[in-house]
């Protein structure tokens, strides 16, 4: 029986073969969200969600093309003369350089890549009790005013770690509810169109 199975996963077509790829979506006690493709820690509420990978095509023929009548150059017009202004050739882009990205860590032990070497401060949420030390006496509400942790990403990391922030940014907005979706859609674009200006491509990772 396994020796068919084998052979029958052998002879599938290739999307029966193709790639997964696991997210996972993780909510902690205090609503805050995080998108990675590892299991998410203890004490957070966890979504899976898998997805096929593109299928890779298959390489382009080498054979050079047939060349056909209908398809062939167009005469090339005479040479212009004197009077004829020349046509202006405009300068090529210079890719832009990409701003410094920073890598911070929260109290938790969780860490993301920023923009901001200071992030703001956050509120966690702290038990209050009454004058007898009983919890449930406690009145009011306490916080207590964190900041985590941020140092700069070495410039010959930081190619691989915009790309790493941009496929990041992909993620939350695809995975985000239908309230907050435009609004990462757009901090994405905003992200990738920093990376394709930037020249990267030229570098290695």
């Amino acid at each position: 029986m396994r020796r068919w199975l084998l052979t029958l996963l052998l002879l599938a077509p290739g999307p029966l073969l193709a790639a997964e790829i696991v997210f996972y979506r993780c909510t902690d006690a205090s609503g805050a969200l995080t998108v990675q493709n590892l299991p998410c820690p203890r004490g957070t509420q966890q979504t899976r969600k898998v997805m096929q990978a593109p299928a890779t095509p298959p390489p382009p023929s080498t054979a050079p093309p047939a060349a056909l009548p209908h398809l062939l150059p167009a005469p090339m017009p005479a040479a212009a003369t004197d009077n004829t202004p020349p046509i202006p050739v405009l300068p090529a882009k210079e890719p832009v350089p990409l701003p410094p990205l920073f890598q911070c860590r929260t109290r938790e032990g969780e860490s993301y890549l920023g923009e901001t070497g200071e992030p703001p401060s956050r509120c966690i949420a702290m038990r209050v009790t009454g004058l007898d030390g009983n919890p449930g006496t406690g009145a009011g509400e306490a916080c207590e005013v964190v900041r985590d942790t941020c140092s700069e990403v070495p410039p010959a990391l930081l190619c691989a770690s915009w790309r790493q922030r941009v496929q990041d940014a992909e993620s939350q907005w695809r995975f985000a509810s239908p309230a907050r979706a435009e609004t990462l859609r757009l901090e994405f674009q905003r992200l990738r169109s920093q990376l394709d200006a930037s020249d990267c491509d030229a570098q290695n990772p």
